[in-house]
């Protein structure tokens, strides 16, 4: 089996850089992803984030596509209980239609933002739909025309490409693998956010046990990981610094992760709810090439997966461009 690789940019605007500078830097990771023979380059959707210029990935996904020509694009995730599915397949089936074979569609079932954000997004909306019930209808859409036994029949997402964009589902949880298997979807388990190792296996064993393979599709799992390699243990260490992350537990029951006390605390703010929060250190796989190769290569062999998708959060855009180059150099040399 031949190992891919992916990278997810989030669009962080680091201290000192306009949102345009961050974009600028999106753009010019997703050619350097090209470039070095990445499988695809996903971007990320964060909303009322000063940290986060990557609010529309539909918007981004177009402008990325234009500026590369053969590498997979995709969204990682768009947030889809927000939004209709027909609005979506329809923004994803112009992408398409305007770059066959290489538009991938990441669903994410987190809200991508606090609370606030969410009742903007969906201010006006009848009650909300399950997310099952929104990918059935997305599937229809992204494929052709409804059924007669939907309340719209005959209802197309125009313009209907020949290669639709593909779904993968994105999650951290058992619920979440699950759901991808019933519908015969890629997934990937987005360990940089959940990094549980128990919870990781625990998905992925769902994943395989459940997978629905009557739409003649089998298994495909991706593994998305925070990841800095660099020339020196030492600078590996220095540039990871002291991310954590933090998993908020509302009174209601409803769970979150977020990257620090304060966005947990603003989060139960928001939500009109007392909470609890469980904080960890980020799990950054740093070091050389030599060290990141190892450790990536035990999580591919101990979680089977098929593909690795890497985020690098680092503020000196060189030393990202730096880290992504020897990833690639690092499985470039095992396979000689």
């Amino acid at each position: 089996m031949t190992l891919k690789f992916g990278i997810l940019d989030q669009s962080i605007v680091f201290p000192g850089q306009s949102p345009a500078e961050a974009l600028g830097n999106t753009i010019k990771l997703a050619q350097l992803a090209e470039s070095l023979g990445y499988e695809r380059f996903w971007v990320s959707e964060h909303h009322d984030s000063p940290q986060m210029a990557g609010s529309s990935p539909e918007v981004l996904i177009s402008h990325l596509l234009a500026r590369t020509n053969s590498i997979r694009i995709g969204s990682g995730g768009v947030m889809l209980q927000h939004y209709s599915p027909y609005k979506v397949a329809e923004n994803f089936n112009v992408l398409a239609a305007l770059a066959p074979g290489r538009v991938d569609l990441g669903i994410g079932r987190a809200p991508g933002g606090l609370p606030r954000s969410t009742k903007a997004l969906q201010q006006g909306l009848s009650e909300p739909e399950s997310l099952d019930h929104k990918l059935a209808e997305l599937d229809h859409f992204l494929q052709g025309t409804l059924g007669e036994d939907h309340p719209l029949p005959g209802l197309q997402a125009n313009p209907v490409p020949d290669r639709p964009a593909e779904i993968y589902l994105l999650g951290t949880s058992v619920s979440s693998a699950r759901l991808a298997a019933e519908r015969g979807y890629p997934y990937a388990f987005a360990f940089f956010i959940n990094s549980d190792p128990d919870a990781a296996q625990a998905a992925f064993d769902t994943y395989r046990k459940h997978f629905n393979r009557e739409k003649g599709t089998e298994p495909r799992t991706i593994l998305g990981l925070s990841v800095i390699a660099a020339d020196t243990e030492e600078e590996a260490a220095e540039l990871a610094g002291q991310f954590k992350n933090v998993r908020v537990t509302l009174a209601s029951g409803k769970t979150v992760n977020v990257g620090s006390l304060e966005q947990a605390e603003q989060f139960a703010k928001q939500a009109g709810e007392t909470f609890t929060a469980e904080v960890r250190d980020a799990d950054i796989t740093k070091g050389t090439k030599a060290i990141v190769r190892q450790r990536l290569t035990e999580l591919r062999d101990r979680y089977d997966v098929d593909e690795l998708i890497f985020t690098t959060i680092v503020p000196d855009f060189d030393k990202r461009v730096r880290s992504f180059r020897l990833l690639k150099e690092a499985f470039e040399e095992q396979t000689v």
